[in-house]
């Protein structure tokens, strides 16, 4: 489990086929210093299991499922990524609760900029969507953000000069591509809802904690 809150921006120092998926190796100078093999890390939020470390670089394993229902598939070296390492028990939570599972890709639409920060909207796919709430949470690469508005298809969160400073937002344009994970809370209660109707019609009950199409690794 993570919180959102980003710790570093990593950079990926090379990318290889490994087995029927790939091997991501990551440099992080001293963020490794903590974990050990078997440790859980969330990747441009995807969490990932780190499989090796050499000083100041660890290695990831990445599925195949996770390749293609992230933006993984598409990471090369020299791109930044940002990292999170999974809270601990009892640890301030300061964003929110983000599994590392991510819903889908949703691209970025538009960037308004102003004297305070940015507006950013997001095109997300329908089935994506309907998990998306006015005031809620959503994970866009694992950064925890408040969902400020909702409409046409698009989704739209406002960020602080720190948020674009630390994190890789600030390098995207509109076009690029980001991974998307709804608040588990929203999509909790959206599926009991549908599963309690489905139920009555006679059909199929649903996970609750899972949308349509999620994926790690």
């Amino acid at each position: 489990m993570f919180s959102g809150i980003i710790e570093r921006v990593g950079r990926v120092l090379s990318v290889r086929d490994h087995g029927d998926g790939r091997r991501l190796v990551l440099d992080a100078p001293g963020y490794w210093d903590p974990l050990s093999p078997g440790s859980s890390v969330a990747v441009d939020g995807v969490c990932l299991t780190l499989v090796s470390r050499d000083g100041d670089s660890a290695g990831f394993d990445v599925v195949p499922e996770t390749l293609s229902c992230t933006t993984l598939g598409r990471r090369v070296a020299g791109d930044g990524v940002n990292l999170e390492r999974s809270i601990a028990a009892g640890a301030r939570l300061d964003g929110h609760f983000v599994q590392g599972h991510v819903d889908a890709v949703a691209t970025v639409a538009a960037v308004e900029r102003g004297p305070a920060g940015q507006r950013w909207r997001f095109a997300l796919e329908s089935a994506t969507m309907r998990y998306i709430v006015p005031k809620g949470s959503v994970a866009v690469d694992g950064i925890s953000l408040t969902v400020t508005e909702v409409r046409n298809g698009q989704f739209g969160v406002a960020l602080v000069p720190h948020t674009l400073e630390h994190t890789t937002l600030g390098g995207k344009r509109p076009g690029d591509h980001v991974n998307i994970e709804t608040d588990i809370l929203a999509r909790t209660v959206i599926h009991a809802i549908e599963s309690l109707s489905a139920g009555a019609r006679g059909g199929p009950t649903l996970d609750p904690f899972r949308a349509p199409g999620s994926a790690d690794a």
